[in-house]
């Protein structure tokens, strides 16, 4: 089958996500035969660099070898159970590993990003109705974005996604944020936001922040600083802080989680994406003990925390999870004739070269990133470039949004081998972690030139 065969069965019955389909009528849909490490192949055998781990969720590539074998492994003996009442071995793994990394102590499952801020601010209220007070209300920043599921979306402030659907969104204050990743921005935001927590705390559940990172926000980026900052600010009003970790955790923000940056640990972190190393659904909230308890007595008090999903802690979810913790934890790159290779220390591996491990390897790429993002100032039409860990962005001029300039942007793109996928007149990386210097230079110079070409 070639692509265009493909194209016409799929939109004769697909509804596709974050898509006008009419757009459809003129924009070419890529059907993907196969993936390799950071590209896509189609139908008809083009290749196409992977710059934004189809959204956000790829760390190792694509059909990644170690991840690949440890889910065909998990697939002969179990492939799901229920888990209310049952467990499974790697479930009960993959929770032991991310509470030794993380510092929390319990570990609850949900299947997707959304759900797990659904779980947390239902967390986060009923923990406060347990103690005997109702707070309605939660915190969360200005531009910021947390999924697209009903309280997801009212804690939220990206008008694109939540508009629409205002009058049945639960209540939710908005607070400022930093103009840039300065301290002292985060500072002034810090003063503004007191004045909130001073008027609203008793009817506060929980502040909700995606720290450093505002993703689907444009990619606005703030300082440690700021994180820290709001830690204060709910510890002294005695409100729950969430960490919404979804996009820029295991190594997106330069360290394995963000928080850890600011030197602060929530009340309650959202993973996903990642979590899985872009291979299936799988989420987490991680929280402590003291909210575990409030939950915990006698069936008549009916203070249980009501919440499942079917397919809650997914066998082959937490495999694929497991397996990307393994790489973290045993992958070394190992450089050899100016070439560098990922390889886990089982395969044989050791060289007399220098060994990196995953996050010192990703130091390196996002350094050589920013150096060949400093040609994007001399284009007349880019306002802005910014960078934080793994994650690039370069900002366009205001173009009026109906000229849909970063459509432009992805369309160059595809023609020529790089899927961009722009947020309005922003465009970014956020590859996988396997990408090489020679294909940082292609991303980047496939983004000029559909830049310089606008």
């Amino acid at each position: 089958m070639k692509n265009e065969e493909i194209m016409k069965k799929d939109l004769k019955y697909n509804w596709h996500p974050c898509t006008q389909m009419k757009d459809h009528e003129f924009l070419p849909l890529i059907p993907i035969k196969k993936g390799e490490g950071v590209y896509l192949i189609d139908f008809d055998d083009n290749r196409y660099i992977d710059a934004i781990s189809s959204w956000w969720v790829n760390l190792f590539g694509h059909s990644n070898p170690y991840i690949n074998k440890k889910i065909k492994e998990q697939l002969e003996t179990l492939e799901h159970v229920i888990f209310a009442g049952f467990t499974h071995p790697q479930a009960i793994r993959l929770s032991e590993r991310l509470c030794n990394l993380t510092g929390f102590d319990k570990v609850f499952y949900a299947d997707n990003g959304s759900s797990a801020v659904e779980v947390a601010i239902k967390m986060s209220f009923h923990y406060w109705k347990n103690k005997g007070e109702v707070r309605p209300l939660f915190f969360s920043l200005k531009n910021s974005y947390h999924g697209e599921t009903i309280g997801a979306l009212s804690v939220g402030d990206v008008g694109l996604y939540k508009d629409t659907y205002r009058e049945i969104l639960i209540k939710n204050i908005t607070l400022p944020i930093p103009e840039n990743k300065s301290d002292e921005a985060a500072e002034e935001a810090l003063k503004k936001a007191r004045v909130f927590f001073e008027r609203y705390y008793k009817e506060i559940s929980a502040l909700i922040v995606e720290p450093l990172i505002q993703c689907a926000g444009n990619m606005k980026m703030h300082s440690p600083l700021f994180v820290k900052g709001l830690k204060k600010l709910c510890e002294e009003f005695n409100i729950h802080l969430i960490a919404d970790e979804i996009a820029v955790g295991f190594g997106r923000s330069g360290s394995m989680f963000a928080c850890e940056q600011a030197g602060i640990k929530p009340d309650f972190m959202c993973l996903s994406k990642g979590l899985t190393g872009g291979y299936l659904p799988l989420s987490v909230v991680l929280t402590t003990d003291k909210i575990y308890s409030a939950f915990y007595c006698d069936y008549k008090e009916l203070k249980a925390f009501l919440h499942s999903h079917s397919y809650t802690a997914n066998a082959l979810g937490c495999a694929a999870a497991n397996a990307t913790l393994d790489i973290f934890e045993n992958a070394k790159w190992t450089e050899k004739n100016g070439k560098w290779e990922l390889k886990m220390e089982n395969e044989k591996c050791k060289m007399e070269n220098e060994e990196l491990n995953v996050l010192e390897y990703n130091k390196i790429i996002s350094s050589y990133i920013w150096e060949r993002l400093q040609k994007f100032k001399e284009l007349k039409n880019v306002k802005e470039i910014r960078q934080t860990g793994m994650i690039s962005a370069i900002e366009m001029i205001d173009y009026p949004f109906e000229k849909r300039m970063g459509l432009k942007v992805y369309e160059f793109g595809l023609k020529n081998g790089v899927l961009l996928r722009p947020l309005g007149n922003v465009i970014y990386f956020m590859p996988p972690y396997v990408i090489k210097k020679e294909e940082v230079d292609k991303m980047i110079d496939v983004a000029f030139n559909g830049i310089k070409k606008l």
